[in-house]
């Protein structure tokens, strides 16, 4: 059981990076369906992505 109660919380801490990460992740793929300079206006909210995993 004590195996099970860590497994989980660990789980849990690794998963709240995905979540803290979502909102650059959305400003980045809205950024990038804007033709010719959207990938290049969403990179400073992908290296907060990355940064934050």
């Amino acid at each position: 059981m004590k195996r099970l109660m860590l497994a989980l919380c660990i789980f849990t801490g690794l998963s709240g990076c995905g979540a803290a990460a979502a909102p650059c992740r959305v400003v980045s793929a809205g950024l990038k369906i804007i033709p010719v300079v959207g990938h290049v206006a969403a990179a400073p909210t992908d290296a907060c992505a990355a940064a934050i995993d």
